[in-house]
C-alpha cells in the first residue's frame, strides 16, 4: 500500500508555499520552479543549467531565518 502524505498548501499557480516562502521575489521564484519542472519532464535540463539554477536560487533567499537552537544541557 502506498504512503499517503498530508496535502500541502499551494500558491495560485500550484507551487508548494514552502518553496517560495523565503524568496525576495515570490512570483519570479514560482515561475522559475515551474519552468525548471517543465524542462525536467521533457528531458531538456542539462547539468550546467541545473548548476546555474542552484546558484540563482541560493542568491534569491532572504537571510532572516533563525539558526537551529541547540538543546540545553543540564
Amino acid at each position: 500500500m502506498a504512503r499517503k502524505f498530508k496535502t500541502q498548501p499551494k500558491t495560485k499557480k500550484g507551487v508548494n508555499v514552502k518553496y517560495v516562502l523565503g524568496a525576495k521575489n515570490k512570483k519570479a521564484q514560482e515561475a522559475e520552479i515551474k519552468s525548471t519542472a517543465k524542462k525536467y519532464r521533457e528531458g531538456k535540463l542539462t547539468k550546467a543549467e541545473m548548476e546555474r539554477i542552484a546558484k540563482r536560487r541560493s542568491k534569491n533567499v532572504t537571510k532572516s531565518y533563525k539558526k537551529a537552537s541547540k538543546k540545553k544541557r543540564k
